[in-house]
């Protein structure tokens, strides 16, 4: 225990405010000491106090008054009336306006102890919750959205987005899967001069060629079988502002070629048409691949690469910055507990000490489906580390060797139980749409 803890003890009788200063400062609190509540009071007003013991039966101003004196001025500070036997129903009294607990004369020393431990634990927790929400409400006043982050990797990230922002020159965000490139992209298209103009996102990768080519181009009537109407692609939609392209180290070479005419002309033709197509966007990329592995080994366009990695923004994993998974836990907390209607306040220091030596494979995508699932099934007004289910597989033999279709498997059953069976909003946990989602528990089903 540090010695920064500041404990008053307030009562009339000097052996036992002896005594208990002596117990208090031998397990290393800082105690003052009053002999009535006027004393207290003006010890508080010199020196504020972190908790107090106090006598309900004290002459002049009793234990009952001064405890609301005290937590009309100081309703951080944390009160424990002291009473004997037969006056129990004060100290339960007390207890409703305000006192933390109450300790029965004469008391043991370790039972003093046991509760002094208690008592500073939840206070720290409770600092320590607050903290976080209002480092939470400085990133509001900030305008960056989804994209909550504190740590100092992340602060060099949002400089160089604000830095970048204005300009029109094309943006390559790397990252692992689930760091948050598409908020980094969404970030940065707030910051810039482009930001009453569409975001318009695609997904590069698990598309056929020919559906990219659709989805990006877009198509006139007739062009292919199953063209019933002109459409628009992602391109056209994205003039006056950013065309997002998530995983683009999986186009194709062709394609890589048919993107570096546009971004050279800013001009192209719809699938099956002859007229131009004048679209001016801002092309911001991500990917999880080394894409300079790839030019070298020849399985990506060295053009193509020098093209869309103008500048480039790396957006690190989260064990490289610990300090924002607890501000990303309290956010994912208050998100999901307005949506499922739950009063769930904080977290306790065991689950949050468990989330943060935790090493996040899965990143922040992860750390948002632990946090959903904990506020799911969470049962106190605190979540603890029961409701962190998802590291039970884990532990000091490290986790269970397992193939990755089971895995897969494991993963969807605990997000499926997550949302009570509803395959729609698992899907959209998972990431995947509804259709994909059926299909793959219906291979499991068939296995």
């Amino acid at each position: 225990m540090s010695r920064d803890y500041r404990v008053m003890v307030v009562d009339d009788e000097l052996a036992m405010r002896e005594s208990l200063a002596g117990w208090l400062e031998k397990e290393g609190y800082e105690v003052k000491c009053a002999a009535d509540g006027n004393q207290a009071l003006e010890i508080m007003n010199q020196d504020r106090q972190d908790l107090l013991l106090v006598d309900i039966k004290m002459p002049g101003m009793d234990g009952l008054e001064l405890l609301q004196r005290i937590k009309a001025k100081h309703p951080e500070t944390l009160v424990v009336m002291i009473t004997a036997y037969g006056s129990i129903e004060s100290a339960v009294q007390a207890m409703k306006h305000g006192a933390e607990d109450y300790l029965l004369k004469p008391f043991d020393p370790e039972l003093l102890m046991m509760l002094m431990r208690k008592l500073v634990r939840h206070q720290a927790l409770l600092k320590e919750n607050l903290s976080l929400k209002e480092r939470l409400k400085e990133h509001e006043r900030t305008g960056w959205g989804d994209l909550v982050a504190d740590s100092p990797a992340m602060r060099r990230v949002l400089d160089l987005v604000k830095e970048v922002a204005p300009s029109d020159s094309p943006v390559l965000i790397s990252g692992e899967t689930g760091v948050g490139k598409e908020m980094v992209a969404r970030a940065l298209h707030t910051a810039s001069p482009r930001a009453y103009g569409p975001f318009v996102p695609l997904k590069c990768g698990g598309q056929s060629e020919s559906l990219l080519e659709s989805e990006l181009f877009g198509h006139e009537k007739g062009a292919f079988t199953g063209a019933v109407k002109t459409r628009r692609g992602r391109l056209e939609m994205a003039d006056g502002g950013t065309l997002f392209l998530d995983e683009v180290g999986e186009i194709s070479p062709k394609m890589q070629v048919d993107l570096l005419r546009v971004l050279e002309d800013k001009n192209f033709c719809r699938l099956g048409g002859s007229q131009t197509v004048v679209s001016d966007f801002r092309l911001v990329s991500a990917t999880h691949r080394d894409l300079a592995a790839l030019v070298r080994s020849g399985d990506f366009r060295q053009d193509f690469f020098y093209r869309i990695n103008v500048i480039t923004v790396r957006v690190p994993p989260l064990r490289e910055r610990p300090e924002d998974i607890g501000l990303l836990a309290h956010y994912f907390l208050e998100r999901y507990s307005r949506e499922t209607g739950k009063q769930v306040e904080g977290i306790t220091p065991e689950a949050l000490s468990l989330l943060a030596s935790y090493n996040w494979p899965g990143n922040v995508r992860e750390l948002k489906n632990v946090m959903e699932r904990a506020i799911v099934i969470a049962r106190q007004p605190l979540v603890g580390q029961n409701d962190l289910t998802f590291f039970q597989a884990g532990g000091d033999a490290g986790p269970e060797l397992v193939s990755l279709k089971e895995m897969e498997a494991r993963h969807i059953q605990r997000i499926l139980e997550a949302h009570q069976g509803n395959v729609t909003r698992a899907a959209q946990t998972l990431g995947i749409d509804r259709r994909t989602l059926t299909r793959k528990l219906q291979r499991q089903s068939d296995t």
